[in-house]
């Protein structure tokens, strides 16, 4: 584990896996320690994984402020892990709630970006829904055995108020975000809870106001190539939102990765890391 100090004096971590040119990957939860990122795959062959722990998760530590938490104040601590690093222009992959802060900061520093990766990405940061369609892939999924009580689960959490509230009906619920639901994947479901700051989760998005128009005009004129990689099975983001903001980019790589959920890495390893090598090859 290595450590930088952010803008305000904050101390955080990461950690590098693998060999070849950097990655920067963003974890997502939100809140969630980039642990279950893994190797992502065994892209880690290809290329050296950055997995910073963002502030408040992790080896990280926790800021003074916790409206520091909010994704579009957590662009300042990429940017300082940029310099940290030595890089003048990065490879960015951000995943989930990771996806949200990734678009945020290619729309405020496009020049420091070589591509920009976006793995099953929430569009929250953007304004724009990542659920359209999800009861159809919720119901071409009635065949598995664990079907109704994950059903119920997720009723339990779109109502829950906050995310400690959701907390008691995750694992429940986790069937629905892999394309297998095997020894792997549980045990990859179970890591949650103890990787997981509920406090960063909560104020995530809080009181966070994109102004949509101006993001999507500046993602639009982005110079590096893009992208967005989902699942297909996924809820959040499904393939059908992800089809619908894939124009938000100019000259995107859309691919959707058959039979996989919200972990496409841990369904098909194979798969994942010849998609995201290739594209990031072809954007070298």
């Amino acid at each position: 584990m290595e450590f930088f100090t952010s803008y305000d004096g904050t101390e955080l971590a990461f950690r590098t896996v693998g060999d070849g040119p950097p990655l920067l990957c963003l974890p997502g939860g939100p809140g969630r320690a980039a642990e279950y990122l893994g190797d992502l795959g065994g892209l880690s062959a290809h290329r050296t994984l950055i997995l910073p722990d963002i502030r408040g998760t992790g080896a990280s530590a926790t800021p003074v402020d916790p409206a520091s938490y909010r994704v579009d104040r957590l662009v300042a601590d990429v940017e300082a892990l940029r310099r940290h690093l030595g890089l003048d222009r990065v490879d960015l992959l951000g995943h989930s709630a990771g996806g949200s802060l990734a678009m945020l900061h290619a729309a405020a520093h496009p020049d420091r970006l070589t591509s920009l990766t976006l793995v099953d990405p929430s569009f929250a940061g953007v304004g724009l829904p990542s659920d359209t369609g999800v009861r159809e892939v919720i119901a071409a999924r009635a065949g598995e055995p664990w079907h109704a009580e994950a059903v119920a689960a997720h009723r339990r959490m779109v109502t829950a108020n906050s995310f400690a509230e959701a907390a008691p009906y995750r694992f429940a619920f986790e069937p629905l975000m892999y394309g297998r639901w095997d020894e792997t994947a549980r045990a990859h479901a179970a890591a949650d809870a103890a990787q997981r700051a509920l406090t960063v989760s909560e104020h995530y998005y809080r009181d966070y106001a994109p102004d949509a128009g101006d993001l999507r005009r500046r993602l639009a004129a982005l110079p590096c190539p893009t992208l967005l990689l989902v699942g297909e099975l996924d809820l959040w983001p499904t393939a059908r939102a992800a089809a619908d903001a894939a124009p938000l980019f100019p000259g995107a790589v859309l691919t959707v990765q058959p039979g996989a959920g919200h972990y496409p890495w841990l369904d098909d390893p194979g798969a994942f890391s010849a998609a995201v090598e290739g594209f990031l090859a072809a954007a070298g």
